[in-house]
């Protein structure tokens, strides 16, 4: 049986997308705080550069640039991705969880107190035979899509579609008015308008076409 060898590339560039395992869930904005942490602790522990970063509420799109001696980033985005679960499901189940990840001592919650099902728990409901034996969360989508940057051109379209991503699902009117973007970093430090004029982005940028679900019920999440 083939198995998929992803290249590893000294100092490479390359774009990421990275999704939930269920489309129209809003879990990454819901909580962006956890993700936000889930990220520094793993550049802490294992640095790379964020040229571009969006999050929307079930996926989310990244450029990276990973340093000479170690560009295996399917490492760093599976810590991120089980720093997220766990910390997200310990939240829902109701343990106290504060800065830095630490985490207090509360009895478990009965599910009526919590008010009915949580998002985790939901995901770990409905996933898949395969993440059942392996006893994973349920909470991402197994694989996720890299695109590693080839030239300059390609590096601003991939730069140029995360600012743009926001507005293209129908979340904003313009780049700078969602919130969780790095477009607001790199208009404070004078390297793009505030007013970015977003355009139709062509090309394949592993997109989860979760806007379907937002152009049928008017509304993110289920």
């Amino acid at each position: 049986m083939s198995r998929y060898r992803r290249p590893r590339r000294s100092a490479a560039r390359v774009f990421f997308t990275v999704c939930l395992a269920r489309p129209g869930a809003r879990l990454l904005v819901d909580e962006i705080d956890i993700l936000r942490e889930a990220v520094a602790v793993t550049r802490k522990r294992r640095p790379f550069a964020i040229d571009a970063w969006v999050v929307l509420p079930d996926h989310m799109h990244a450029l990276w640039t990973l340093p000479e001696d170690d560009a295996n980033y399917s490492d760093r985005w599976g810590a991120i991705k089980a720093r997220f679960s766990k910390f997200v499901r310990l939240k829902q189940a109701g343990v106290p969880v504060g800065p830095n990840g630490k985490v207090g001592c509360k009895p478990t919650l009965r599910k009526a107190e919590r008010g009915g099902m949580t998002e985790a728990e939901r995901l770990w409901r409905i996933r898949s035979a395969s993440k059942r034996g392996k006893q994973e969360a349920g909470i991402w989508q197994r694989r996720f899509w890299e695109h590693h940057i080839r030239d300059r051109a390609d590096y601003e379209a991939h730069l140029h579609y995360c600012w743009a991503d926001p507005v293209q699902h129908g979340l904003a009117a313009r780049a700078a008015d969602w919130p969780y973007s790095s477009i607001h970093r790199d208009i404070a430090a004078g390297l793009v308008d505030s007013d970015f004029a977003t355009q139709v982005i062509e090309g394949s940028f592993g997109e989860m076409k979760a806007d379907a679900h937002i152009a049928e019920t008017g509304r993110v999440g289920l």
